[in-house]
């Protein structure tokens, strides 16, 4: 303790390393509670308001515990910044030297293998593709880590990425010819002998979800397990325990299976028929589903004739190529491993077409080209429970959103957490003075049929006011698209949209803009982090209750009726009070930043529950004039 207090002082290693470095008290006492819990090998859910320094406050006592320590992150974003910028940091500032690990999934690193097979494929590319393969190719030669975020000139974002990199399905492992220079190898090498590993969720719960058939390695060696961005975590890990299959892993399966033919097996016509025709059926059955983008529950699929015959034919195609590749698979190495995949695709097919309830939800989600089919299950606490008993780390869960009107039961019981210790720290900005939470007279009901166009009316004022430099954020997409249509002729300022370009560039273009409207939806709810005055206002459309109509949310809250539970005020409530906290958490990131909130839902007031949301905001100034919001402006307020 002695030695976290001196590390976070004024003439400490912090300050002597870091440029205006400024000790916090809540800090250190994070950084204590965390050294006592590790120490002592309990678990702690240490919530921590924004500006409070959470990653440091983790990162010191873990490290110094001499431990084997596995910090995992929501997003590869986080996860670059922790090790590129932060651990480099403490590196200079800790005279005792250890050793850091970086690992992502398999499907961010080259794979030299299937980039050559790709490259002298008979297949043919688009001339787009070539240009992207051969950059890569060259890339490809000098890379260090081939990690594809390392990669300027080709996004991680583009298609040809499938082509230059592996899946646990079609990766040939030690038999691959390239397995001595394989870059996920090293990685993983490199992950299993450091002492800090630096992962993130769909890692740790990939590398939980496979823990049964023997694979699981990264979890079993870790002494410190710390879960940055907490709240995030049973949603990843509830999709980990499920399955899911896309038509885009078929059609990835029949591309394989296409490549191989035409490399080794063209005395097989067979094998090339049953593959273009299961991407037939494919098509058919994503022409079946109609145009419209959503998910939904399974009941509906089974009153659709013409879906379920199309799935039944996709089921039998698949069929097909399996039988193929089993004739194919002792020609080659890539046919055997396709064969593999083939097998282990029909049996997750039937698993999802052929379960009944229970444990499981079953639904579907059609997107742009494709549709997924999933079996997740009803509830992952007892299973994660058990998980984390196997494994006797000290366990730390951190976020900014942890509690709800400062209990922490609904996180602690999302994953089955028994009686952890729980702290929780304020942030050190002054939100009395740094910021107005405004919330008009005469808001319309959210369930009124023209509640976009009556808010856009009280939002005006505000971004007038506000000289653009705002957030207008929404709980769904077709709001965003209305409001988009009623602002884009009434604006002095620049308009932004989500889903119009990637989302880092229009962040970028945000803050370049300097007084730009960015409207957005969930993924900029959280993760976002603006500083400055060019995001000044974050206006919030409704309280952001999930979808009733969401097929996994209905089957949890039709079984917590079933268990005489309240599903409202026992998840619902709960779940849309840490979204908004995360969503008004992207106003004020440091001390020097001012700006107004503005909820445009009139429930926050009109209804008992309102009270929980409104105890789980900063100590925010309220007001309802806008007067007092065109002060604040001015600089008056």
């Amino acid at each position: 303790m002695t030695e976290l207090a001196t590390f976070f002082s004024p003439t400490g290693p912090l300050a002597t390393t870091i440029t205006g470095y400024q000790p916090r008290a809540a800090q250190l006492e994070m950084a204590q509670a965390i050294h006592a819990a590790i120490t002592d090998r309990q678990h702690l859910l240490a919530e921590a308001g924004t500006g409070t320094g959470k990653t440091f406050a983790y990162l010191i006592p873990a490290i110094l515990s001499g431990r084997k320590v596995l910090v995992s992150t929501g997003t590869k974003n986080l996860q670059d910044q922790l090790f590129n910028k932060d651990l480099p940091l403490l590196r200079k500032a800790i005279k005792t030297p250890f050793l850091a690990a970086l690992l992502k999934g398999r499907s961010n690193y080259l794979c030299t293998y299937r980039l050559k097979n790709a490259l002298t494929s008979n297949m043919g590319f688009s001339k787009e593709d070539a240009v992207a393969l051969a950059k890569i190719n060259a890339w490809g030669k000098r890379t260090v880590t081939g990690d594809i975020a390392d990669i300027a000139d080709v996004p991680e974002t583009s298609p040809v990425w499938y082509l230059a990199t592996s899946t646990a399905d079609n990766c040939l492992g030690q038999d691959c010819p390239d397995y001595a220079e394989c870059f996920l190898v090293k990685a993983r090498k490199k992950a299993l002998e450091a002492e800090v590993l630096v992962i993130n969720h769909h890692l740790l719960c990939a590398d939980w979800s496979i823990r049964d058939n023997g694979f699981g390695e990264l979890l079993p060696n870790a002494e410190v397990v710390i879960i940055d961005e907490a709240h995030q975590l049973a949603d990843t890990a509830s999709n980990f325990l499920g399955i899911n299959i896309g038509a885009k892993q078929l059609q990835d399966l029949a591309q394989d299976a296409l490549l191989e033919y035409y490399k080794d097996a063209t005395d097989i016509p067979a094998l090339r028929a049953a593959a273009e025709e299961l991407e037939h059926e494919l098509k058919d059955v994503r022409l079946a589903f109609g145009v419209e983008m959503k998910r939904g529950e399974w009941q509906e699929l089974l009153n659709n004739p013409n879906i379920m015959g199309g799935l039944r034919a996709v089921q039998a195609q698949l069929q097909g190529l399996y039988q193929q590749l089993e004739i194919a698979s002792v020609k080659t190495k890539g046919l055997e491993t396709c064969f593999k995949r083939a097998d282990e695709l029909v049996a997750q097919l039937a698993a999802i077409m052929d379960s009944e309830g229970g444990k499981w939800i079953r639904w579907y989600e059609v997107h742009r080209k494709s549709f997924t089919l999933s079996r997740t299950p009803l509830d992952i606490a007892g299973e994660f429970r058990q998980f984390m008993q196997q494994h006797q780390a000290a366990w730390i869960f951190t976020s900014a959103t942890l509690s709800v009107a400062n209990k922490f039961d609904h996180f602690a019981n999302s994953l089955g957490l028994a009686e952890p210790r729980c702290h929780s720290w304020e942030s050190p900005f002054d939100y009395a003075k740094q910021s107005l939470f405004y919330h008009p007279k005469g808001l319309p009901q959210p369930n009124d049929p023209n509640v976009i166009p009556q808010i856009i009316e009280f939002v005006l004022p505000v971004l007038q006011a506000s000289k653009g430099r705002a957030f207008f954020l929404f709980t769904s997409h077709r709001a965003l698209q209305q409001a988009e249509n009623l602002l884009k002729n009434r604006l002095d300022y620049p308009l932004l949209v989500q889903g119009s370009r990637p989302k880092t560039q229009l962040l970028e273009q945000f803050k370049q803009a300097g007084n730009a409207v960015l409207l957005g939806t969930a993924s900029f709810w959280e993760g976002v982090d603006v500083r400055g005055e060019a995001l000044s206002c974050v206006i919030i459309d409704k309280l952001p209750f999930a979808s009733p109509g969401d097929p996994v949310l209905k089957a949890r809250l039709d079984a917590m009726t079933q268990q005489g539970k309240n599903p409202f005020f026992e998840h619902q409530i709960p779940a849309a009070v840490i979204a908004l906290r995360q969503g008004i958490g992207r106003l004020i990131r440091d001390e020097n930043d001012r700006g107004v909130l503005m909820v445009c839902d009139p429930r926050l007031l009109k209804r008992a529950y309102g009270q929980l949301f409104l105890d789980s905001v900063p100590p925010m100034r309220r007001s309802r004039d806008i007067a007092d919001v065109q002060a604040f402006f001015a600089g008056d307020g």
